[in-house]
């Protein structure tokens, strides 16, 4: 009886300390260790935490426009019919080219007038000279000399006045005859650039109120964006912007800033106006776009993108607890540029000390998801 005891007893010992010595074998859930041979065909490499500046991306968004002075609304100063034009939406066109043929009987009257109001002009004048002369050498009452100079002043004031309105509806009033009056005149475009809007049609009467095209001088085009009060301090005159918009968004147009506004809207944002590196024809007034702005970040951590890896939706990293022994790390992931992600860690406590895997950490990674399953 004795003896089974004794050897009861000997197994539960047994069974006592295998179990021991399994628990003390078991390695962490995010750790992993490699053999000699493992790690030589492994091409894994360590180093220190670099500290870097490294770019990070403000997105934001705005709209091209264009300054008052470079956008054209074309009217008539005198109501016409449309009898011609060529113009369509984003065609080009040049200072002084003719785009638009308006005629109505009101300018065959108005050269009428003025052609008929030169020639009064002409003998009211050498009226009045002639009782000028005569009322210096007191031929003639005063009376009458002033009569005649302001029939005289009243011709010269009626010819200006209608010299001015041929000007203003693109007539020479010195090259203006008999022989040469006109039931149409000409519009002509005041600036180079592009039609953004169309609004008649052959034959439309049109009055001095209705605008009959738009143009645009893209000279001074340029993107304004809308940036938030908060993310002021993150830009700066000259800073680089890379612009796109929804419907191509691989398409970068490269802008910069120019002016950044001094006035905060009700939801605390502030326009600031980039110009085009290159303008593209492409590029209308109206048009809505997204940016990117190049923003410095100095002095981060940073880890090369080798030494990144991704596990069920998280970004984690491996450190070097002993030789040939990996550690896998939790890590917040920021701006990545050339290479290299800045990290962040929840508790960063000697993580400079650290040796981290900088190359090969999807090795360890399968090593240890490997590991777990054989187990």
């Amino acid at each position: 009886m004795i003896y089974i005891l004794i050897i009861m007893l000997t197994s539960c010992e047994n069974k006592q300390n295998e179990s021991e010595s399994k628990e003390e074998i078991v390695a962490p859930e995010n750790a992993v260790e490699l053999t000699d041979a493992q790690l030589k065909n492994s091409e894994i490499k360590t180093g220190k935490l670099e500290r870097r500046s490294i770019s990070s991306l403000l997105k934001v968004n705005g709209k091209i426009e264009v300054p008052p002075q470079n956008m054209v609304s074309v009217s008539v100063p005198m109501g016409g019919y449309l009898k011609s034009t060529k113009l369509q939406a984003g065609m080009h066109i040049r200072k002084g080219e003719i785009i638009a043929t308006i005629e109505d009987q009101q300018y065959i009257q108005l050269q009428q007038d003025y052609l008929t109001a030169k020639a009064h002009y002409s003998s009211i004048e050498n009226e009045y000279l002639r009782q000028k002369e005569l009322n210096q050498n007191k031929a003639s009452s005063d009376k009458v000399f002033q009569n005649a100079q302001a029939e005289y002043q009243s011709q010269k004031v009626l010819v200006k006045s209608l010299s001015e309105k041929l000007k203003l509806i693109g007539l020479n009033p010195t090259i203006l005859n008999e022989n040469n009056i006109s039931r149409a005149i000409n519009i002509r475009s005041t600036i180079d650039g592009f039609v953004s809007r169309v609004n008649v049609n052959i034959g439309k009467y049109v009055t001095p109120t209705d605008v009959l095209f738009e143009l645009v001088n893209p000279a001074d085009i340029h993107l304004q964006l809308t940036v938030f009060e908060k993310d002021l301090d993150k830009i700066s005159i000259g800073q680089k912007i890379f612009a796109y918009n929804n419907t191509n968004p691989d398409k970068k147009y490269i802008c910069e800033i120019l002016l950044i506004g001094k006035d905060i809207a009700p939801d605390r944002s502030v326009q600031v106006q980039s110009h085009f590196e290159n303008y593209d024809k492409s590029l209308v007034p109206g048009m809505y776009m997204n940016a990117d702005i190049e923003v410095s970040t100095n002095n981060a951590f940073v880890i090369p993108n080798d030494g990144l890896v991704r596990f069920e939706g998280k970004q984690f990293v491996f450190t070097e607890s002993e030789n040939k022994k990996y550690e896998m790390q939790e890590v917040t992931t920021q701006n990545t540029e050339n290479g290299f992600t800045q990290i962040t860690f929840a508790d960063s406590t000697n993580m400079i000390n650290k040796n981290f895997v900088i190359q090969g950490a999807y090795t360890l990674l399968m090593k240890m998801k490997n590991t777990e399953e054989e187990e």
